[in-house]
């Protein structure tokens, strides 16, 4: 009867505590460890102009009609010749496409290339991490990037920040869908656990919240 008593004993903290770590993940799948370092870089999708972005329009043999122009809030731009042109939601060369097109209306077979200077990108094309982290920011997404990449722009986790029930939401443009992934970020950037270092997405959004107590 003593040992019966003790292994009911025993087993009822042991039982709590597998419910609770259960619960504290929120039964949200984890994403698989990245590595620090690309074995091989390898290109991201192409870049789709956003807004805010800085523009150089190269128009060959016409400089009058070249400029560097900035993506205004409302998603156009205005060249010479040209004033309102849709740019976000485009790569450059389907922009390049479209200038040549409008300005084939003044100039014979004009050959035009668009440079991106300064990015901003679509929101799609970003990271943003939000909560309780030192600089909340969005983040231009780059190639490989991984958590730990975001971690440091953002200055790291504030002083009362529960690290490891940070969670990443991502959108599947298949599907329409979004699937939130448990984080642990605490694990990686107080213990050094490299398994808790996964890759980016562009459109990622990282929440961390505050520790409750």
């Amino acid at each position: 009867m003593f040992f019966s008593s003790v292994t009911r004993g025993i087993a009822v903290p042991v039982l709590g505590a597998v419910l609770l770590s259960g619960c504290s993940s929120g039964g949200r799948p984890e994403l698989p460890a990245a590595a620090f370092v690309a074995g091989r870089e390898a290109p991201s999708d192409q870049y789709v102009i956003g807004p805010l972005d800085q523009l150089n329009v190269f128009v060959w043999r016409n400089p009058e009609l070249s400029a560097k122009v900035q993506v205004r809030p409302d998603g156009r731009i205005t060249t010479p010749l040209i004033s309102d042109m849709p740019a976000v939601g485009k790569t450059p060369a389907m922009l390049a496409d479209d200038l040549k097109i409008a300005l084939g209306e003044y100039i014979k077979d004009p050959i035009v290339s668009v440079i991106v200077e300064n990015f901003s990108g679509t929101y799609s094309q970003q990271v943003r991490v939000v909560g309780a982290t030192e600089k909340p920011a969005s983040l231009p997404y780059r190639a490989n990037m991984t958590i730990l990449d975001a971690m440091i722009s953002v200055g790291g986790l504030s002083e009362f920040a529960s690290g490891n029930r940070a969670r990443l939401i991502r959108y599947d443009k298949q599907t329409g869908k979004q699937t939130e992934f448990r984080l642990r970020l605490a694990d990686l950037l107080k213990d050094g656990d490299t398994s808790a270092n996964v890759k980016l997405e562009p459109g990622d959004v990282v929440i961390i919240p505050q520790s409750m107590f």
